[in-house]
């Protein structure tokens, strides 16, 4: 294993979470609630929200397969992560103009954030299969999700501490300090996204001469890949299967704060509670690392979907503040173990030399998936005027993936995997 490569790997997680926590769920959505979409109906705010997610991860979700694809014959990870980071970053910093009644200049830099974030990832989960062998693959993605819950953390707090006690700080109000903490985002994540930038380099082994654009081979790369796939039945399988529980996964994330504005909790305990997750996450993202080594990392991610059942009937039911701490708790015990055991069940099961492109099949899967939940719940709430419908509709997407999941061999999934590697070396055939 590489110590330095690891490292520095992880510490990206450290910095990029802070767009997770206080932009997607923390901060934004009460402020997009009380002061981007002042004079809006409630319920027409969450919907917006809600909205603004699903147009957000659709682009990611038609980019992803052709931003894996070029990665990988390009040799052009790290050159794509950083494009996209970048750009996830300066959004980041422009939401601090962001004012009251703004929430189409809100949501349209939510968008640009959001696509810079989640395309960097790719590229970045990308490297996981590089720097991690594999009898560590499970403790270094778990690892790199606490880095991430323990780094988001951090910045969230003192973001909260910013917006509470502004005064503190020589700020004029709690607006301004939001505002702050959106800039702030951007200036962690850069600091952060350093040593990766730094330490990391790109595994190269084949160098291919290019005889036409990015885009037509993405395309092309894309079509044989979809073809391709069927030979990793295993693969597929759970695909679908993370397609389906992630969507529920990716709506709680995104939902939850402004779901909890909607039905009258207060602004500061939502936020707070949201900084609880954070910091429960890290000891139990290590925890189901350590599960994963102990029952199989598919017992482990089974455990942590059936929690997430319980969590959204509880969620239907929540009606005070120290409900919302409850479930925050809850979700941190789960939150980063279903995330790092999924990616690196995934990670096992992907041909060498064919990381990016899987990888992108990977964003794509959780990106299509993470379109449906959050429409669901704007679509429910606009029509029925409560939210609280939507929460529930949630069970649905874990039930059924949980059930395809059952289904997935990982151990005949890494043989196929390996059967198409060792097929590759035997006859020297290199990729178009």
């Amino acid at each position: 294993m590489k110590k330095k490569a690891v490292y520095s790997w992880m510490l990206y997680d450290f910095g990029n979470s802070a767009f997770s926590t206080t932009i997607m769920a923390a901060v934004l959505p009460v402020f997009y609630y009380d002061v981007a979409a002042v004079g809006l109906d409630n319920s027409l705010a969450t919907s917006y929200w809600g909205y603004s997610q699903s147009i957000a991860v659709l682009i990611v979700a038609i980019l992803a397969p052709f931003l894996g694809a070029v990665s990988d014959y390009s040799a052009a990870k790290k050159k794509f992560l950083r494009f996209f980071a970048f750009m996830g970053m300066i959004a980041s910093i422009m939401l601090g103009f962001v004012g009251e009644g703004d929430y189409l200049f809100a949501s349209l830099l939510l968008i640009i954030g959001t696509i810079g974030f989640s395309s960097a990832n790719i590229f970045y989960d990308a490297f996981l299969p590089e720097i991690a062998d594999e009898d560590n693959i499970d403790k270094v993605s778990s690892s790199g999700f606490a880095f991430g819950y323990f780094g988001g953390g951090i910045l969230l707090a003192v973001n909260i501490l910013m917006i509470l006690k502004y005064d503190w700080f020589g700020i004029p109000n709690a607006t301004a300090a939001s505002q702050l903490s959106f800039a702030s985002v951007g200036i962690w994540w850069f600091i952060f996204s350093i040593p990766l930038l730094k330490n990391i380099k790109e595994e190269k082994k084949h160098p291919i001469k290019r005889d036409k654009s990015y885009v037509l081979i993405g395309l092309t790369r894309v079509t044989t890949t979809f073809k391709d796939i069927k030979q990793y039945k295993q693969l597929l399988i759970f695909l679908l299967a993370f397609w389906m529980y992630n969507d529920g996964i990716s709506t709680i994330i995104k939902m939850a704060t402004i779901y909890g504005r909607d039905i009258g909790i207060d602004k500061n305990s939502l936020i707070a509670a949201l900084l609880i997750t954070q910091f429960v996450g890290v000891p139990f993202t290590f925890l189901f690392g350590y599960i994963a080594k102990k029952i199989t990392a598919k017992k482990a991610l089974l455990i942590t979907l059936y929690i997430y059942i319980g969590i959204v009937i509880l969620g239907y039911f929540m009606s005070t503040a120290l409900h919302f701490y409850l479930l925050a708790v809850c979700v941190g015990f789960v939150q980063g173990g279903a995330q790092s055991l999924s990616r690196s069940i995934f990670g096992r099961m992907v041909p060498e030399d064919k990381h990016g492109e899987f990888f992108g099949f990977y964003g794509i899967s959780s990106k299509f998936a993470a379109i449906f939940g959050p429409f669901l719940f704007a679509l429910v709430g606009q029509l029925t005027g409560s939210s609280r419908l939507g929460i529930i509709s949630l069970v649905v997407f874990f039930i059924v993936g949980i059930i395809l999941l059952r289904f997935v061999n990982i151990e005949k999934g890494m043989m196929d995997a390996k059967k198409y590697t060792d097929y590759e070396e035997e006859v020297k055939i290199k990729p178009e």
